[in-house]
């Protein structure tokens, strides 16, 4: 959706084959054996402790960035290499990290019919535009279910001149969603209330062709500070193009 603000794996083949089983007719021919069911499921658990580490070292370690230009829409931005890429998700672009699936990036732009922007100072102060990127979000993240409960706060705003000479501003919210483990029930007791996420979402907002665009990226809140150099440095890369007409 796109903002307008009126101015967001391993298988064993286990052999069950007894011993018995086991075929010697030739001399010239290899041997089979069983392998004892015990000794089989250990290297299976090795192995996939194996794979788990490899998963966390290569989300943990500062990602390869590659470089997504977008001529026609006109904008650009770095992203991780080994993030993929999400189609119809309703962004402009998507992309997701493949083990952290609430991680991603995506980039979203005003309607050029309904927007006439000349600035990023057309949002107000940063500190405005953020109040606006806030209420975006939890309008798109609004709910039905009974129970659900939203909490959020603007944690940093700023605006900074890149080497494009534009002007861009930077947003950083929070947002936690709880919900009733039992929101049917009558008694107050028996509805628990629980932590469904807790998610931090930084936008960065420029202005060219008349329009108004954001990167968005979304982390989990427990891994931001593991990830932040490397978040900011993609905040950093994002840039708006003018168009060839």
């Amino acid at each position: 959706m796109a903002i307008a603000f009126p101015i967001q794996r391993f298988h064993y083949l286990l052999s069950t084959s007894s011993p018995r089983c086991i075929s010697a007719q030739s001399h010239s021919q290899p041997k089979a054996f069983a392998v004892p069911r015990r000794k089989a499921l250990s290297s299976l658990s090795l192995s996939l402790l194996l794979s788990s580490s490899t998963h966390i070292l290569s989300a943990s370690a500062s990602p390869v960035l590659r470089e997504y230009v977008d001529s026609f829409d006109g904008y650009s931005f770095s992203y991780p290499s080994n993030w993929i890429q999400v189609r119809g998700a309703g962004a402009d672009i998507f992309f997701r990290d493949p083990y952290v699936l609430d991680e991603n990036i995506s980039v979203e732009i005003s309607s050029p019919s309904s927007s006439r922007y000349k600035t990023v100072q057309d949002l107000g102060s940063p500190p405005e535009a953020a109040t606006k990127v806030l209420k975006q979000y939890l309008t798109e993240f609004m709910s039905t279910r009974l129970g659900v409960r939203r909490e959020s706060s603007i944690l940093s705003t700023s605006s900074r001149v890149a080497d494009d000479g534009k002007l861009y501003y930077q947003v950083e919210v929070n947002i936690k969603s709880y919900a009733n483990n039992n929101e049917l029930a009558v008694m107050p007791q028996e509805r628990v209330v629980r932590m469904e996420w807790d998610r931090r979402y930084l936008s960065v907002l420029g202005v060219e062709n008349n329009q108004l665009y954001e990167l968005r990226l979304q982390v989990p809140e427990n891994v931001f500070a593991e990830e932040q150099n490397d978040l900011r440095q993609i905040m950093d890369s994002f840039r708006v193009n003018k168009i060839a007409a």
